[in-house]
């Protein structure tokens, strides 16, 4: 992987895995025209979910953004394999992320800050992007939180 966005994850000490493969029914990304699509990325660590539970509960703030980080690190790689080249991304559009969480958490924007600070830091102004965060009671394998994203290529 060689450009100005593989330097930049040089950089910051990010080495991009191999895409996870579905766990379900679906595909990992859909590209429609110049979108991509990412399906929800959990935060996976060598084949493993590296932070489970749940925020407010056994899981801290701190805990929960390096989970959303790892899961937009994830966003990437799949971004990577749907583009061919990671310059060719105008745009991080949207990114939408599912905390999950205890019944009386509220930081859920805190804790999806990891994935849009991330985004920002290796895609500069085009990283900045329009976002949902949501908390639930629960995600796939106990994962503590997911992030999904939308990405517009040039």
């Amino acid at each position: 992987m060689t450009g100005k966005i593989a330097a930049r994850l040089h950089e910051l000490g990010i080495i991009l895995p191999e895409p996870a493969k579905p766990i379900a029914n679906y595909i990992p990304f859909n590209v429609a025209g110049k979108l991509v699509v990412i399906s929800g990325q959990i935060p996976l660590r060598d084949g493993h979910i590296a932070y489970t539970g749940k925020l407010g509960e056994a899981v801290s703030i701190e805990t929960g953004i390096a989970a959303a980080k790892l899961c937009f690190v994830n966003l990437v790689a799949q971004l990577l394999a749907a583009a061919g080249d990671l310059d060719r991304v105008k745009q991080v559009v949207r990114l939408g992320g599912f905390i999950a969480a205890g019944p009386d958490f509220t930081q859920h924007a805190q804790v999806m800050n990891g994935a849009s600070d991330l985004a920002v830091e290796i895609f500069g102004a085009a990283g900045r992007h329009a976002r949902t965060t949501i908390g639930v009671p629960s995600l796939p394998g106990d994962a503590a939180v997911e992030v999904e994203g939308l990405f517009e290529l040039a």
